[in-house]
């Protein structure tokens, strides 16, 4: 009897008795072992799945589908370095297997090896010139790259006929199923913290891609994970166009994501009581590397030194301060893309000189702390600033999560509840920080803000319930929207 009530479930269960059976009798050949080890991990038996893929591999170590499905059993479990190093040995044992080539590529590619992704997915392409998930992948890694004309011929083939997945579902009760909506290239809401497989079936639709023909998966709600409005403008557009088809709540509407591009960001909230926004403008990169690029600047009214930036990159990537316009045109030369921000620096750093970053997260109209990064570079991101070396950095962000409005004040927490106000996004989240007067000095607010919970290291323990109560609100909310009855019939 099964101990599941969802029969693909229990089918998985039955399934799994008599491949366990098989072994026992000792009838069970490689490809029989290798689907019960595949079964251990859908049925959320992990170590158990683990153990019985090692126990394969130790008898036939070079076994291409052995490798493969142990390295996408180690990727589901987030074991990342080691499920890229069974790739490898996958791709190194089977050079003529395009598959290896292109599950190692989506590692590298996920870690920020583009060069190393690329080798791989060419590779792929030279083994199988229409295989769709090269295609995929080498479109992400040139538009990565900043190279998003060369990107979009692989996109069309590589989404075309391929533009809805289903994700693996492991839970034992009947599942909340829920569309995610991303477009083709970056600038997608990383969703894997808080869309738990073991309570949502998810069904990923590429929106600026999907052939409008087809019918919607079955879904009770629509989490719109296309984050980045200046990358993503023809995919938010394709995704408002998407949703009209559906009575299903919708949370980040497309149409209130678009608004959030940075220059429009800055722009919207400029005249918010308690908050700095900073001046932005576009330019070419040949105006910008040119020898009137100073001037074109100062006549907008920036000064040196000020920040460049290629649109739609983030964490800090393709991201330059220039201190004089000496600099100005090395510095547009060094960044990818036709056309670059030019943005005023706002200073903040503290009294001891260095300079601080706080995040807040937006789920459903409430603010929750996130972190507090503190470097003495100007540049400013969580995983490569000071906090890991610096237990007074991390005593300051332990009060800060434990009670942000005496950290930073009644007016900026004022300020920050206006902006969230403002955006109207369900989810979503703002870099700040603070000037000598307390005023929130806004860096961004837009929906492409990571929630990665912290690793197992103890100097990390203070985050873990902050963590852990976004990640649980934003669960909540997409539940609770779930549980509203469609206006109509769902498609």
């Amino acid at each position: 009897m099964s101990n599941s009530n969802w029969a693909p479930r229990a089918a998985q269960e039955e399934r799994l008795r008599h491949l366990e059976r098989e072994r026992a009798s000792g009838r069970a050949t490689t490809e029989l072992q290798i689907e019960r080890a595949a079964l251990l991990n859908a049925l959320d038996r992990r170590g158990d799945a683990q153990q019985a893929f090692v126990e394969i591999l130790l008898r036939e170590p070079t076994h291409f589908s052995a490798l493969n499905e142990f390295g996408n059993c180690l990727t589901s479990m987030g074991l990342i370095a080691a499920a890229c190093r069974v790739y490898s040995e996958a791709a190194t044992r089977h050079p003529d297997n395009p598959m290896g080539h292109v599950n190692l590529a989506n590692l590298l590619l996920r870690g920020g090896d583009l060069a190393g992704a690329r080798h791989h997915y060419e590779v792929a392409l030279r083994l199988s010139p229409d295989h769709p998930q090269a295609h995929q992948g080498l479109g992400a890694v040139l538009s990565g790259l900043g190279d998003r004309g060369s990107a979009q011929p692989h996109f069309r083939k590589g989404f075309a006929g391929c533009s809805v997945t289903s994700l693996p579902y492991r839970g034992s009760k009947p599942p909340v199923p829920l569309l995610l909506l991303v477009s083709s290239g970056s600038g997608n809401v990383p969703t894997a913290s808080f869309l738990d497989d073991r309570i949502f079936l998810t069904s990923v639709i590429v929106a600026d891609f999907l052939d409008p023909s087809l019918p919607l998966p079955p879904h009770r709600a629509v989490f719109n994970a296309i984050g980045d409005a200046d990358l993503c403008t023809p995919a938010l557009s394709a995704a408002a166009r998407l949703i009209e088809r559906t009575r299903a709540p919708v949370i980040n509407e497309p149409l209130a994501v678009r608004k959030t591009g940075r220059i429009a960001v800055a722009q919207r909230f400029h005249a918010l009581p308690g908050v700095v926004t900073p001046q932005m403008l576009t330019l070419p990169r040949a105006t910008l590397s040119g020898p009137d690029g100073a001037a074109a600047i100062g006549a907008r009214g920036i000064a040196f030194p000020l920040l460049l930036r290629s649109p739609g990159f983030h964490t800090g990537h393709n991201f330059v301060l220039v201190e004089s316009a000496n600099e100005l045109g090395a510095a547009a030369n060094s960044l990818p893309g036709d056309d670059l921000l030019a943005i005023e620096y706002l200073d903040a750093r503290g009294a001891d000189g260095s300079a601080r970053k706080y995040r807040v997260m937006i789920v459903d109209g409430q603010l929750y702390p996130m972190h507090l990064a503190i470097s003495r570079q100007w540049k400013v991101h969580y995983f490569t600033a000071d906090m890991a070396d610096n237990a007074d950095y991390r005593r300051e962000e332990a009060a800060f999560l434990a009670d942000m409005r005496a950290v930073i004040g009644h007016n900026a927490l004022t300020a920050l509840k206006r902006i969230a106000r403002e955006l109207g996004l369900d989810y979503g989240g703002i870099d700040f920080g603070l000037s000598p007067a307390g005023d929130v000095l806004l860096f961004e607010a837009n929906a492409t803000m990571v929630v990665n919970p912290p690793d197992a290291d103890e100097r990390w323990v203070y985050r873990r319930a902050a963590i852990g109560k976004i990640l649980g609100a934003v669960s909540g909310m997409i539940l609770q929207r779930a549980a509203v009855p469609a206006k109509h019939k769902v498609a």
